[in-house]
């Protein structure tokens, strides 16, 4: 069984990611590589659920 892992983004750091992703897949195919891969992390990404939490300074 996979491990499954969970993530704690900020809005920006979650933009951040989105762009590099979108950056990554445009160079795939400026190189005529597959972005399968990529394609489904971004899905995985643009999809997940956005959950408010606040941090507690010590």
């Amino acid at each position: 069984m996979a491990k499954k892992f969970h993530v704690y983004l900020t809005y920006d750091e979650r933009r951040l990611l989105i762009n590099s992703l979108i950056e990554k897949k445009n160079k795939l195919i400026a190189t005529g590589h597959y972005t399968d891969a990529i394609d489904e992390i971004l899905i995985k990404v643009m999809n997940a659920k956005i959950k408010k939490a606040r941090v507690k300074e010590v």
